[in-house]
C-alpha cells in the first residue's frame, strides 16, 4: 500500500511540474491543481491516519488518531480552491485582453506593432 501512495504521489507531482512548465495559462492552472493534490496526499500519508480509532482521546480507546493532518488538508483544500479561482479570472482576463494565453515574460510577438 505504501508503494501505491508512494507513486500515485511521484505521479500526481511530476504532471503537475510537467504542466507547470508549459508555455499556456491552462495547463499552468491544471498543474498547480494536481501539485496541490499531491501535496494533500503527501500530508495525508504522512500524518498516519489509523482507520478505526478516534479523533480524541478517550480513557477507554486503545488509541487515537492524530486530528492535525485532516486540518492542514482541509484548509489546505480551501486554500487551493481559492487560489485555483482568481488564477482562472487573472488568465480569463489575460486572454480577453491580449487574445492568447501565453504565459511568458518575453513579449517577441508585441515587437512588430
Amino acid at each position: 500500500m505504501e508503494a501505491l501512495i508512494s507513486i500515485a504521489i511521484g505521479s500526481l507531482t511530476a504532471s503537475g511540474i510537467y504542466l507547470m512548465l508549459r508555455q499556456r495559462t491552462w495547463p499552468v492552472i491544471i498543474g498547480l491543481t494536481l501539485l496541490s493534490y499531491a501535496v494533500n496526499v503527501f500530508i495525508f500519508a504522512a500524518g498516519r491516519l489509523a482507520t478505526g480509532l478516534p479523533a480524541i482521546i478517550a480513557k477507554d480507546a486503545p488509541g487515537y488518531t492524530d486530528p492535525l493532518p485532516q486540518a492542514l488538508v482541509l484548509t489546505a483544500i480551501v486554500i487551493s480552491f481559492g487560489m485555483t479561482a482568481v488564477i482562472v479570472l487573472m488568465s480569463l482576463g489575460a486572454w480577453l485582453t491580449e487574445g492568447h494565453d501565453r504565459v511568458d515574460m518575453d513579449d517577441r510577438e508585441g515587437e512588430g506593432k
